[in-house]
């Protein structure tokens, strides 16, 4: 009595997953395309293009993502067998491969310290002070997003061709606070400079785009399991119980004995 009951309302509970698989689909490729897009403000500083793997991996899921809800929608309305076991398997293969994302997001964040600190040495000794140089407009922007000045500190900027061969003891204005009036650069007003390195805050902004595709890695796969469950209850339940209601036609008979010996004693009163 109570299990056709419990079958309706996994039914239920699927469709409405199936509507959720669509928004997760939007979310997932809008967080691939915000760390690609942030990896080509960074690029610069980050040589492994490996480090988009988990970012491709995810739009590809956000896609398939789409196409699986509508596959779940048709099975649990049409109540297909062979759809609803291809949506589990589908799901099982997407939620295998949110775990290999959630894995290599945690392998290539433990490697964004590394990397910054090998190039970004190289990428300050590039610049040129020209918005036509692609280094340069990197540093610039980066210094000006981050609030940051040099590679450790502003004093760093002293180590760079750019520094020797200008020889007016200034650095680039992207250096300078908002708050700053007249502020050129000089190093004889240090007050003017974003006192800290742009080193550290590089580091941990690529760690934190990376935490996000992790987060929201983990987020839809445990979504997709409570999917699997209730597609799993639905396709036991239609293999075995010969009584077993279609969700088009309304709840099953069991259900309805239930309302109305539940209404009963109301009658009575």
């Amino acid at each position: 009595m109570m299990g056709q009951c419990g079958i309706t309302s996994s039914k239920t509970v699927l469709v409405f997953l199936n509507l959720i698989f669509w928004a997760a689909a939007g979310i997932l490729c809008y967080v691939g395309a915000y760390v690609f897009i942030t990896y080509d403000d960074y690029d610069h500083f980050f040589e492994d293009v490996y480090t988009l793997i988990p970012a491709v991996v995810i739009i590809a899921v956000g896609a398939l993502l789409f196409i699986i809800g509508l596959i779940g929608c048709c099975a649990t309305i049409r109540e297909s067998r062979c759809g609803l076991a291809t949506f589990v398997i589908i799901l099982m293969l997407v939620f295998v491969t949110e775990v290999v994302v959630v894995v290599l997001g945690y392998i290539y964040r433990a490697k964004v310290e590394n990397e910054v600190n090998h190039s970004i040495q190289k990428v300050y000794n590039e610049y040129n002070g020209s918005n036509t140089d692609a280094p340069s407009r990197a540093i610039d922007y980066v210094q000006r997003q981050l609030h940051c000045c040099g590679i450790a500190n502003y004093s760093d900027w002293k180590n760079t061709r750019w520094f020797k061969e200008s020889r007016n003891n200034s650095v680039p204005q992207s250096c300078c606070k908002p708050n700053a009036s007249n502020c050129t650069g000089s190093l004889s007003r240090p007050g003017d400079l974003y006192p800290e390195g742009c080193e550290a805050l590089v580091v941990k902004k690529l760690k934190e785009i990376m935490m996000y595709v992790i987060w929201a890695a983990l987020t839809f796969a445990a979504i997709q399991m409570l999917g699997m469950l209730c597609a799993c209850v639905v396709l036991c339940r239609r293999n075995r119980d010969p009584a077993y209601e279609l969700l088009i036609t309304g709840v099953g008979p069991n259900c309805k004995m239930a309302v109305n010996q539940s209404l009963i004693p109301m009658r009575r009163l």
